[in-house]
């Protein structure tokens, strides 16, 4: 006898055969049901019958409460091509010709379809009397054009769908019903548009329709896979024509959600700071281009912050220190600022924040919150430190032309605070925009001139102090600008220090020089110049420096030992501990050394005595006070290269009592306009070739 516990769940089985099954059922008598399911038990896990209707009294000669537990492989001793695990399909219903045993023992051939139930492992099995031999041949005909079909598409990794007339789906492939996680039965018909997104139904539908008169379309639709999974598609339709049924179309879907987020996450690094979250450089950009309208004055407000003496914390507490102060410096400005505006890491310790519709009454406020927020202290290794910042404030004129000078002008505004003495928020002056502006035009025009040869060299030359020999020269840059004419080198030289032009500059000059030694040992041999003193900027003096000389030299065929560098006190002081080991390089390598303007600075005279220094020049300060009774100076530096066994150079000299008082002192050559001007290299081999005479 049957326990309650198995008649409840052979009633719960017959209630999951599906309403189509059942009703056949009810209409043929020859057609017998049969739920089955996939069951762990101690033979390892079958496949069993877990309830039967009536029909299978008639066909298989079992009593329908005979077959509850019933093992298929029992029923069925032949299993269909590749097995039962095969046959029975989760995705869709399945077809066999299978021989079943009676409960007599005689086999009967059975025509079987196994259909999936919505419990996972169930199947209902409807069974009927195989066909005719006739039938049979046709329906196997058939089954092999299902099967070649089944080949293509069913178990195709592409999902695909085809209609064969209108928007009713008559086959889709394993694929697809994966990718939804739906049985094909529920998506046949109409079935597969409960599937799509609600608000990408309607461009799924039109495009479908343009398949459907013959045209093809790609179409990008949300598929809705349950609990919350949604995927994003492309869904690509073709016109489909089937004769007898009509037109219809047939789909290819490829599921694009990994590629897009991956895309998203790429253009969210490419457009932020990985340090602070924030928008970055290349975010900002877009963003005031997409909002700027030329001539529309109050449109944006921009807000450039940099975070004042950054570089003690950094140096006092460490970088880690540091960065999570620009941590917590972003997480306060978004707290500070409206949903709307955008808060960007510019770079380093620099932040911008743009504001629409905001006026610059509006935006100096901001700029005051912004700064009493950050004052705060912020506790770092456990150390309070509070925030200052320096703020420019710049608001759209009908003046600002593009995106990039709205920008460009609250940097220079930002440079404003901080000359004012940091710690203030500081609205642009017109009069430093115009500077600011005028500044980066010759930084462009220095560029151009670096580029098209434009800056030249001229030389003066340097003379023995007491015969009057001429021993060497100085080049010096010249740049004549077509416009503002003659710019000296105390104007350009920095502004190619700023700019990171310098390096060009500095190549050009060493370049130049030896390409005009070689000329002078073409055109005067002997007579020619036996030294070329070149200025080098404290941003050259690195580890490439003694490379290029070496190479230039080389290249233009000159001995290196004709090349002196000049650099000033401050150079050397810049980098009192890397300095000695670039000079030593060039020492080594036969080029000799002079430390410019000497006296002007600050160095350490104990540094001055460890370094491979050949010459001391002494500032045309100190030579202008001789005539006023002054030699004081002059004498210590004097006295102090011949202690040290280095030549020394006067510079600028201008009359005869002042080279005469710098003999009787000491000065070893002497440099000025009472000895000669600087001159392009055609007329300095002309005076040297005089002087020889």
């Amino acid at each position: 006898m049957r326990s309650g516990a198995s008649t409840a769940r052979s009633a719960a089985d017959a209630a999951r055969v599906s309403r189509a099954v059942v009703h056949a059922a009810a209409v043929s008598t020859d057609l017998a049901l049969l739920v089955i399911a996939a069951e762990a038990d101690a033979d390892g896990g079958q496949v069993r019958v877990r309830w039967g209707n009536a029909g299978t009294e008639k066909l298989f000669g079992h009593a329908a409460g005979d077959l509850p537990g019933m093992a298929l492989d029992r029923l069925f001793p032949v299993p269909p091509p590749g097995g039962f695990g095969g046959w029975l399909r989760r995705e869709r219903s399945t077809v066999a010709e299978l021989s079943a045993r009676s409960g007599t023992g005689v086999p009967v051939d059975l025509h079987v379809t196994a259909t999936p139930s919505s419990d996972t492992g169930v199947w209902t099995l409807s069974a009927q009397p195989a066909r005719s031999a006739t039938e049979r041949a046709l329906a196997e005909s058939a089954a092999a054009h299902e099967r070649r079909f089944t080949t293509l598409t069913e178990r195709s990794p592409v999902p695909t769908l085809l209609s064969e007339q209108g928007m009713r789906l008559a086959h889709v492939n394993d694929a697809f019903c994966r990718l939804v996680d739906r049985q094909a039965e529920e998506l046949l018909g109409t079935g597969w548009l409960s599937v799509v997104h609600s608000e990408d139904l309607d461009a799924v539908l039109d495009a479908a329709a343009d398949a459907l008169v013959g045209g093809a379309s790609d179409v990008r639709a949300r598929l809705l896979r349950g609990a919350g999974d949604v995927r994003t598609t492309v869904l690509r339709l073709s016109h489909l024509h089937t004769p007898a049924l009509g037109s219809g179309f047939v789909a290819t879907i490829e599921d694009v959600t990994e590629r897009l987020a991956f895309q998203s996450q790429l253009e969210h690094q490419a457009t932020h700071d990985p340090l602070t979250g924030l928008p970055n450089r290349t975010r900002l950009t877009g963003f005031v281009a997409e909002r700027f309208v030329a001539g529309a004055a109050g449109r944006l407000s921009c807000l450039f912050l940099d975070v004042d003496d950054f570089k003690v914390v950094n140096d006092s507490l460490g970088h880690a220190a540091g960065d999570q102060l620009l941590v917590q410096v972003a997480q306060r400005l978004r707290s500070v600022v409206r949903p709307s505006d955008l808060v960007v890491r510019f770079g380093g310790d620099e932040f911008v924040v743009v504001c629409e519709d905001l006026s610059e009454a509006g935006a100096v406020v901001l700029g005051e919150r912004i700064s009493a927020e950050l004052a705060r202290p912020v506790q770092l290794g456990g150390v309070g430190v509070g925030v200052r910042v320096s703020v420019g404030v710049t608001v759209q004129t009908a003046d600002h032309a593009d995106a990039d000078e709205l920008v460009r002008d609250c940097d220079i505004a930002m440079y404003q605070a901080k000359a004012g003495g940091k710690g203030r928020v500081s609205v642009l002056d017109q009069g430093a925009r115009g500077r600011a502006r005028d500044k980066l035009q010759l930084v462009a025009d220095l560029r151009a001139a670096l580029d098209d040869g434009a800056v030249a060299l001229a030389y003066q030359p340097l003379v023995d102090a007491g015969s009057g020999r001429p021993v060497g020269v100085e080049a010096l840059a010249r740049w004549t600008h077509p416009v503002r004419g003659a710019i000296g080198p105390d104007v350009f030289v920095p502004l190619a220090e700023e700019s990171g032009l310098i390096d060009a500059l500095g190549a050009f000059v060493v370049e130049e020089a030896c390409r005009q030694i070689a000329r002078w040992d073409a055109e005067l041999g002997l007579l020619a110049p036996r030294v070329v003193h070149v200025n080098v900027s404290a941003l050259q003096l690195d580890e490439h420096l003694p490379e290029l000389v070496a190479r230039t030299a080389r290249e233009h065929g000159v001995g290196i030992e004709r090349i002196c560098v000049e650099l000033t006190e401050s150079a050397l002081m810049r980098d009192p501990d890397g300095a000695p080991h670039v000079l030593e390089r060039l020492r080594g390598l036969g080029v000799s050394i002079a430390i410019d303007d000497f006296g002007t600075g600050y160095s350490s005279l104990a540094l001055l005595r460890q370094l491979p220094v050949d010459c001391l020049k002494i500032d045309r300060s100190f030579v202008s006070e001789l005539a006023e009774g002054h030699p004081e100076i002059t004498r210590a530096v004097a006295a102090l290269a011949a202690g040290l066994g280095l030549s020394s150079v006067a510079e600028g000299v201008e009359t005869e009592d002042q080279a005469r008082v710098l003999r009787e002192l000491g000065v070893t050559h002497l440099q000025g306009y009472g000895v000669a001007r600087p001159m392009p290299g055609a007329a300095c081999a002309t005076w040297f070739a005089g002087r020889a005479r």
